[in-house]
């Protein structure tokens, strides 16, 4: 900013240097009409005594020779005469020049240097409206960020608060085939198979459905909590009948049952839920002993805080 405003004062000063040779030029056009008309009076005067001076010569010539030096000196005073009638002509002419000149020459410069100095003027209007409108735009943005920040820090402590409170509810399953922890900004519950159900059965067990319930209790007193449940297997096939026929029939049915009893707590919007079956595609171990599969083979309910603000914020930068 501050060298935008040097170049400004400076072409202001160059506006008023222009103005005020523009008057000094008027003046000095003043000046040289009234040397030009006392020029041409002088002139005047000049040849009107030099014919006098021709006619009185004569007149001596014819009545008196004496008078013949006289003759020569005023002859050589007419030629003297000529001479500063010629000088006075040829300067009257380069004073005419001059003035020409500085007419043309002095106006042309004035326009060309009002016109640069328009332009330049309009440029730095144009700057100074872009350099507005980017200020405004990054205090608009870093307002956006901010909302956005402030936003983010939100969604991690409802996070970290949901934690904090299923960890509580659920307190007496930890250690016991239920893991709770957060990942991307979510909260896992993670239940393996032997906390919910018998091999190759998607019915709840009684211990099961009881940590379902002291969950559903949280997520009733949380209504801004969005929930998928997952069911997960190992990668032994599965060769079954009726509704189940292989793992990917029995990770959906273990997903809904799950489903099922959480939304036996009426407080819950169904809408909330999302079932989903995984069937051996999402391991979280990826060896092929026991162990491994055990991990494998979990029910996991994903909690995940309401974002539609988040997302809008989003949206908008």
């Amino acid at each position: 900013m501050k060298t935008i405003n040097y170049l400004f004062i400076a072409l202001t000063s160059l506006f008023i240097f222009s103005c005020v040779s523009s008057r000094k030029f008027n003046d000095m056009q003043s000046r040289l009409n009234q040397e030009n008309s006392r020029l041409t009076r002088e002139q005047m005067e000049l040849t009107t005594r030099h014919t006098e001076l021709l006619a009185t010569a004569q007149q001596l010539q014819s009545k008196n020779l004496v008078l013949a030096g006289l003759v020569d000196l005023l002859s050589r005073a007419q030629e003297s005469l000529t001479r500063q009638l010629e000088t006075i002509q040829k300067e009257k002419k380069e004073i005419e020049r001059q003035l020409e000149t500085l007419k043309t020459g002095s106006s042309a410069e004035i326009e060309k240097l009002l016109a640069e100095l328009d332009q330049t003027r309009g440029n730095l209007n144009q700057r100074e409206d872009k350099l507005r409108d980017a200020e405004k735009a990054l205090h608009e943005r870093n307002a956006r960020l901010v909302e956005l920040q402030d936003a983010l820090r939100l969604k991690d402590e409802a996070v970290k608060q949901l934690k904090s409170k299923v960890m509580d509810a659920l307190v007496g399953f930890q250690n016991n085939g239920l893991t709770v922890f957060e990942k991307n900004g979510k909260v896992y519950v993670s239940l393996e198979e032997r906390l919910l159900f018998k091999t190759g059965q998607w019915e709840v067990d009684p211990k099961g459905q009881q940590a379902l319930r002291d969950l559903a209790t949280v997520l009733a007193q949380n209504p801004d909590i969005n929930v998928m449940v997952e069911g997960h297997t190992d990668d032994v096939p599965m060769r079954g009948t009726g509704q189940v026929k292989d793992n990917w029939d029995l990770s959906v049915m273990r997903a809904t049952a799950v489903t099922k009893i959480l939304l036996q707590n009426k407080q819950i919007d169904p809408v909330r839920i999302v079932s989903a079956g995984r069937g051996e595609y999402l391991p979280v171990a990826v060896g092929k002993t026991a162990e491994d599969r055990q991990k494998n083979r979990r029910t996991e309910i994903i909690l995940t805080p309401k974002l539609d603000e988040l997302f809008k914020l989003l949206e908008t930068n």
